[in-house]
């Protein structure tokens, strides 16, 4: 392990999730008609998709795949909208197709929860740090409103106040806003002490702390509330998904330059990780094997 822990970048971002689907044509359609994304490019069995810009979600289609309970991977990634109105728009589209989600008030960040059809969480949120904090306090998730009064965190939201943000010239069915980014993701793990060694002593993210009792924890980059949460909600010591699986192929973030990506790259190395190079970039597994891509912005161009 690393004798010292070097923070990572803090211009180091969220980049894209990837995605193993048994059904390319109808997940794409998925994210276009219900999430709002764009198709930017589709090459035979993988297609990538965003606002316009750089991929938010990938996807490659493997026909025999089929959905595992009870291991490792994606909990779920979170589309951050750059306002409360963007939301308003998103989940206003979901209510005009009676599309299933559960809005949720996490107090700092106002959000909705929702599968695809193929079983993948995906949240959908926008900051609202004027309303108050959640972190893990003495090992135990607290949030507390903006007059100081606690919440579980957990609370439903007021769509009939979000919805307050649009007129009625606002459209649903636009396209997400290009300034709509990736802001977080949430995994399964199987032990909480073993990620947070590897994603903070060895990457250099900031622990945000781990709540056993609740059996979650969460880093970040430039103490930013979590850009990685983990839980070991299907289990201590769950194993991870067979070749075959639905779900995670890996996520990704991307560090500032080459440079950063390098010296990110040689802690990993130095402390015994393995890597793996792929078509995409530099692959690590975390110790639940969930796959981690790291890019620079000059990866980003296909």
């Amino acid at each position: 392990m690393m004798n010292s822990i070097h923070p990572i970048h803090p211009a180091t971002r969220p980049g894209h999730v990837s995605l193993t689907v048994a059904d390319l044509d109808r997940q794409g359609e998925f994210y276009r008609e219900v999430i709002g994304l764009k198709l930017h490019w589709r090459d035979g069995a993988t297609a990538g998709l965003g606002v316009g810009n750089q991929d938010l979600l990938r996807l490659t289609e493997v026909r025999s795949a089929r959905r595992y309970r009870g291991t490792t991977g994606l909990y779920h990634f979170a589309i951050l909208l750059p306002n409360r109105r963007e939301l308003a728009r998103a989940i206003g589209r979901l209510f005009t197709l009676r599309y299933p989600n559960y809005p949720t008030d996490h107090i700092m960040t106002k959000t909705t929860y929702l599968d695809d059809p193929e079983g993948n969480n995906i949240e959908l949120y926008a900051e609202s740090p004027e309303d108050g904090t959640m972190a893990v306090v003495n090992g135990i998730p607290e949030a507390r409103r903006a007059d100081g009064t606690l919440s579980d965190g957990r609370e439903p939201l007021d769509v009939e106040a979000l919805f307050r943000e649009l007129t009625t010239e606002d459209q649903l069915d636009v396209p997400m806003p290009p300034d709509t980014v990736m802001g977080h993701f949430h995994l399964y793990v199987a032990d909480l002490d073993k990620t947070i060694r590897f994603y903070h002593d060895v990457l250099g993210f900031d622990n945000m702390g781990i709540a056993h009792s609740f059996r979650m924890g969460m880093v970040s980059v430039a103490g930013y509330h979590h850009h990685i949460g983990f839980n070991t909600w299907v289990g201590e010591g769950a194993p991870p998904p067979p070749p075959d699986a639905l779900g995670l192929r890996y996520f990704s973030f991307v560090l500032p330059n080459k440079t950063e990506l390098e010296y990110a790259l040689e802690r990993v190395q130095r402390a015994g990780i393995a890597t793996e190079l792929t078509a995409e970039g530099i692959l690590v597994r975390d110790p639940s094997r969930n796959g981690l891509l790291l890019l620079d912005d000059s990866d980003l161009t296909k």
